[in-house]
């Protein structure tokens, strides 16, 4: 990251930018365009997007004059902050709305012009995927939901005494904004596919370990939440300025296809040191897989893919023949299979994924029959009930495989509730000390009554079923919510036909 100049005004404290953030969002609670966190949340985010781009710009223009170097900025005046937005008794009312929504309107120097969001949607970077191209993205899916142009000018004066050009500043605020995202999903409802508990998502950068130099990819990184604590463990490996050059420009990646997420991601980021955020705003899942070549592959991927989804058929066609299905978490899986690297160093995965494409069969069975066979599933980590609580019951499973495969044997490790809790709930989450036994386990593998080992051997021999239960445990069906009972009760059927049908097999051997 750039150094940043010293402030020329006083730094805010933490306490004072929380007051700012909810002196800003008490506002919003007074415009009738506004719906509740879900609305508020993206309209505070490009507001402040767009004073972060202007403060970083100044002090990238400062750099630029000191080491005699021209200077071209993402945008132009009089569409910068400093030019509409930092004058407290600037532009505002009906004129403010106008100028921000309308195809055409009246600039700030009293001009005709596009409106600042129809500029910002047009802009184009010279050789494509630079700053200025990442600010068309995010704004060709962002709406002003404000109507009130008074309002919107008290919400604008709010974030313009944030200062973007001090790196303690935004250290504070980037804990703040995840406070805010977190506020989101809980207000989101059924928009709980773009977020993955934070304790979760520790513990599978922890265990997998980014290096750097290595290139790390989300491809349905939803608000970044992997792709910030990635940042986060590979900042600390950084001792030069080439060490940080890499981190900044060869290491983060992800895909968001929805403009919501994708525009929080991007700010996310920002708020986290990742000057420029290399996040491809596509569906990830369009490019044909046989097209993914040696050049496309990465080191890490690091995911939790939608699932429940359905995919249109030109998306299924993407994909091999024999392996077609419009569930989006088993597409996502064949992805990442395709996008690990082969040499010199064998590309590495931790995914989360569903309790059904453990058991299921059919298409699902094929593609873990390759994952065996051409993959090493070293190690499958089974969560408690509740730990997407409340935004889905269904129980979820962690798999991390390499591409050194074939498996050997796959590890299992049951991942307990705490003593005497029968669920996790949205004030009581799973909290990332809880992994610490997993973590001292994870070093040195030992069987135990949280742990157990199969060969591979025996899962390709029984239809590819990874649903294993704890040879040493006992399934407490009692607090299981419906949808899990349910499961339960058709895994066991599955199972008990299995063990019919082998000994139908040994019956008729013996006849023979």
């Amino acid at each position: 990251m750039a150094r940043l100049s010293k402030p020329t005004t006083p730094l805010t404290t933490a306490q004072q930018l929380g007051s700012l953030i909810k002196s800003a969002r008490d506002v919003m609670r007074k415009d009738k365009g506004l719906n509740g966190d879900v609305d508020r949340l993206p309209m505070l985010t490009w507001i402040m997007f767009l004073k972060f781009l202007d403060d970083m710009e100044q002090i990238r223009k400062q750099e630029a004059t000191m080491a005699g170097k021209k200077f071209r900025p993402a945008i132009e005046s009089p569409y910068r902050w400093r030019d509409w937005a930092a004058k407290e008794d600037g532009i505002t009312g009906d004129e403010l709305i106008a100028f921000v929504n309308n195809e055409e309107a009246v600039r700030p120097d009293g001009k005709k012009g596009p409106g600042l969001f129809a500029y910002l949607r047009a802009l184009q970077g010279a050789n494509g995927g630079d700053r200025r191209d990442v600010i068309a993205t995010v704004f060709k899916g962002t709406i002003n939901r404000m109507i009130n142009g008074y309002l919107l000018r008290d919400v604008i004066n709010k974030i313009n005494r944030i200062h973007f050009t001090s790196s303690d500043e935004i250290h504070t605020l980037g804990h703040l904004y995840e406070s805010l995202l977190k506020e989101m999903r809980d207000a989101a409802g059924d928009s709980g596919e773009f977020y993955t508990p934070r304790a979760v998502v520790r513990f599978m950068v922890e265990v997998t370990d980014p290096r750097l130099g290595e290139t790390l990819l989300d491809p349905a990184c939803g608000t970044g939440g992997f792709l910030v604590e990635a940042y986060r463990h590979l900042e600390q490996q950084c001792k030069t300025v080439q060490d940080r050059k890499i981190l900044q420009t060869q290491s983060i990646l992800g895909g968001e296809a929805k403009s919501l997420p994708y525009l929080l991601a991007q700010m996310n980021l920002l708020l986290h040191g990742l000057e420029s955020p290399q996040i491809d705003p596509g569906n990830s899942l369009r490019v044909p897989l046989k097209e993914i070549g040696d050049r496309d592959r990465v080191d890490i991927i690091l995911t939790n893919p939608p699932f429940g989804g359905e995919e249109e058929r030109g998306i299924r066609s993407n994909f091999p023949e024999d392996k077609q299905t419009s569930e989006t978490a088993l597409l996502f899986l064949q992805l990442i299979m395709r996008k690990l690297k082969r040499q010199p160093k064998p590309g590495r995965a931790a995914v989360v994924v569903p309790n059904g494409t453990l058991f299921g069969d059919g298409v699902c069975a094929r593609i873990k029959e390759e994952l065996l066979k051409d993959f090493n599933l070293h190690t499958i980590i089974r969560l408690p009930n509740g730990v997407f609580a409340p935004y889905t019951s269904i129980t979820t499973n962690l798999l991390f495989f390499d591409r050194s495969g074939p498996t050997k044997d796959i590890w299992y490790y049951e991942h307990p509730l705490p003593e005497g809790k029968k669920n996790y709930t949205k004030t009581r989450p799973l909290q990332y000390d809880e992994f610490a036994p997993c973590l001292a386990w994870w070093r040195k593998r030992e069987e135990n009554e949280r742990a157990w080992k199969v060969p591979a051997s025996e899962i390709l021999a029984n239809g590819c079923n990874l649903d294993r239960k704890n040879p040493r445990g006992k399934e407490d069906i009692a607090h299981l919510p419906p949808e899990q009972l349910v499961e339960s009760i058709i895994t066991k059927e599955r199972r008990i036909l299995e063990i019919m049908d082998e000994i139908k097999r040994l019956l008729e051997k013996g006849k023979a």
